[in-house]
């Protein structure tokens, strides 16, 4: 799976220009790959209208229940109501800004009403930098993981997202070695704690600075099983990515 987040970016001219672009994507009918856009909110059903079904369209947050007097959120009801498939929950971004801290708790609330209301969502976890360098890089990610895991109880519908939080927007990546170790130590850890079919079938994707360049060799990683792409999604090369992806898998 590829899935372009493209973040708080985008204008209805900018949005119908990049649309245009990837509406030249062509995929074999036995494609092996699903191709997920989260745009804002506010252009979901713009970006639905605009692009082929070859694209499937999430957003990148919901409320934690049901909707009421909490202004400026959107429930998973709304999301769905409006044809709406996935939602990214738990980016980095929401986890470390300082103005939104959202915890383990709050992320887990989020991931289990989604899904009870039918929304397929991609959790995504990583560590800091400074958590890398003090050798804490399995530890916060098991923390991030299990949060996520206590809060499902039918994994079919969740495609988790492992994103080094050194490696987002700065232009770093994480090798290929690094990126597989990541990805076969979570898998093990689902083996072990929620089921050995679970670790089989879940995909783990890999965001973090994400291009045309170094796609190609993530895609060759056993436990890579895709990608979460930010700027590059906002740019018509995404095109490359999601090809170099298919033709791997």
């Amino acid at each position: 799976m590829v899935g372009g987040n493209w973040k708080c970016n985008g204008t209805k001219e900018s949005i119908e220009t990049l649309c245009a672009s990837l509406s030249t994507l062509e995929l074999p009918s036995d494609a092996n790959v699903e191709v997920m856009i989260a745009p804002s909110s506010l252009h979901a059903t713009m970006t639905r209208s605009l692009l082929p079904e070859v694209y499937q369209i999430g957003v990148q947050n919901c409320w934690t229940g049901k909707g009421g007097a909490f202004t400026g959120e959107s429930s998973a009801e709304m999301i769905k109501d409006l044809g709406i498939d996935w939602v990214i929950i738990g980016h980095s971004e929401r986890r470390h800004l300082p103005i939104l801290k959202e915890s383990d708790e709050t992320i887990a609330q989020k991931v289990a009403y989604a899904l009870e209301k039918g929304l397929k969502v991609m959790p995504c976890i990583g560590e800091l930098l400074e958590e890398r360098e003090a050798g804490k890089t399995n530890e916060v990610n098991e923390r991030q993981l299990k949060a996520i895991a206590d809060a499902v109880t039918d994994w079919t519908n969740v495609v988790l997202a492992y994103e080094p939080v050194w490696a987002i927007g700065t232009g770093k990546v994480a090798t290929p070695e690094q990126a597989q170790e990541v990805h076969a130590h979570l898998r093990a850890w689902i083996s072990d704690n929620v089921s050995v079919e679970v670790a089989q079938s879940v995909r783990i994707l890999y965001g973090g600075s994400v291009s045309p360049k170094n796609c190609e060799e993530l895609s060759k990683q056993p436990d890579v099983d895709g990608f979460l792409v930010g700027g590059a999604s906002l740019k018509p090369d995404f095109i490359t990515v999601i090809k170099s992806y298919e033709t791997s898998s």
